[in-house]
């Protein structure tokens, strides 16, 4: 006969007397808040934030979205929506409001912690983070992530790329063409805007000259491609009019400000683009040469599911061939596509269309913004602030996480909270 015994010392201890205090009332759970098990660079820094709209227009672009089919691409002005995150000391109520609308054309609202046009703080620029969102979808898509970051000392700009948004969406060539110049444009345009005299209210708040990309899905295709992996001549060549060349291989010097990469599930991979039934390089968008141009720091955030952008031949092969990059890889067990985006709003009625755009199937969304809030805090804290002790986050010591302990345990997490985590590091050749 097997003796029960207690499972912990806890089951052990004497019943305590009941609670007759008053019920506490749960406070609102917002995008971007972190739960109990949380690893430890998920948690909010130590700046109060703020946040502002700009517009910004860049003149003569293709446009692609209004090219008559087989005639010459014409030129207009390309107008840009950009959230901006930033550190404020204004003391302004971190309480915001965001307006989006789901892919079925449904507008809705959700709560952010931010200061809406607070004053930024001034006698520091911080560096700046450009973030570029799926097709579709839009700069709030990451609020969990933007918000996050400005409070631990970085000027988020995500951009409204436009025909590719909820409810501006336009032909795919468009996306194709505009992701990588529209990451570019920000970046200039932030840069003017941040620099010390511009009369901006940004003014002396933003060091360009240290700059990460940052994209998902298709935003992780464009932030490569922006921080200089080129496109393979196969593909670029099928664009009309030549729109794409500018971004092939050869054809273009990365923007030197551009310091790190992260790609969130960057569509283009080889599965990605076969499915598009056109020729591809070796691996989809790009080939060898095209990977070989991407140079800075990156962390490449992936599900082993994916079954969008692909992992055995899609995200995968991308990290492996990027040889003269210092780069991550951090693997979701289980996980498919949309490992980056807040969780689905909790609206009555909601379709499953609306919620699987933002939803995993296998991992809750919230820990999934946890996790990502914690390793881009460290890849960012090394990649632009330098900050040496970061990498301890990053080189674990046991790529497969399991249930680590001791020695084999990863920085920052609580035990038995490393379940389905992968995290591989390649050093540039």
């Amino acid at each position: 006969m097997i003796a029960a015994t207690a499972p912990d010392a806890a089951a052990q201890t004497a019943p305590t007397a009941p609670n007759t205090a008053a019920p506490q009332t749960a406070a609102p759970f917002l995008p971007g808040d972190a739960r109990p098990d949380a690893p430890e660079l998920a948690a909010r820094g130590s700046f109060a934030v703020g946040v502002r709209t700009v517009t910004l227009v860049n003149p003569g672009q293709p446009d692609l979205a209004r090219a008559p089919q087989g005639g010459p691409v014409p030129r207009a002005d390309r107008r840009l929506t950009v959230e901006v995150w930033y550190p404020t000391a204004s003391g302004a109520k971190e309480a915001v409001t965001y307006a989006d609308t789901l892919t079925s054309g449904k507008a809705f609202t959700f709560d952010g912690r931010a200061a809406r046009d607070a004053k930024p703080l001034s006698g520091q620029a911080f560096p700046l983070v450009i973030v570029s969102h799926g097709y579709t979808g839009s700069r709030y898509l990451l609020t969990y992530l933007t918000e996050n970051l400005a409070s631990k000392g970085y000027v988020v700009a995500a951009i409204d790329h436009t025909d590719s948004t909820h409810d501006n969406r336009g032909p795919f060539n468009s996306t194709l063409v505009n992701r990588a110049p529209d990451i570019n444009f920000t970046l200039d345009q932030l840069a003017k805007l941040g620099a010390p005299g511009s009369g901006s209210p940004l003014s002396g708040v933003v060091n360009a000259s240290r700059t990460a990309v940052l994209g998902y899905s298709m935003g992780g295709y464009g932030a490569l491609n922006a921080a200089g992996a080129g496109y393979a001549p196969k593909v670029a060549a099928l664009l009309p009019g030549g729109t794409l060349t500018p971004r092939q291989t050869g054809a273009f010097t990365p923007d030197p400000r551009i310091r790190a990469a992260v790609a969130f599930a960057p569509w283009g991979g080889l599965s990605a683009a076969r499915g598009l039934g056109v020729p591809t390089g070796e691996y989809g968008f790009w080939d060898t040469k095209g990977l070989e141009g991407l140079k800075v720091p990156t962390l490449f955030v992936v599900g082993d599911h994916d079954d969008v952008s692909g992992f055995e031949e899609g995200v995968k092969p991308l990290f492996e061939h990027a040889v003269n990059a210092d780069r991550y890889l951090l693997v979701y067990q289980n996980a498919r596509h949309n490992i980056a985006p807040n969780p689905a709003p909790s609206l009555p009625g909601l379709s499953f269309a609306d919620h699987e755009h933002y939803a995993d199937p296998v991992w809750d969304s919230a820990r999934l913004n946890n996790l990502n809030q914690h390793f881009v805090t460290a890849f960012l804290n090394l990649t632009l602030k330098g900050d040496a002790g970061a990498a301890a986050y990053l080189n674990v010591p046991t790529p497969i996480a399991a249930n680590a302990t001791g020695a084999a345990a990863w920085k920052g997490f609580a035990p038995r909270t490393m379940l389905g985590l992968e995290l591989y590091h390649l050093r540039p050749r």
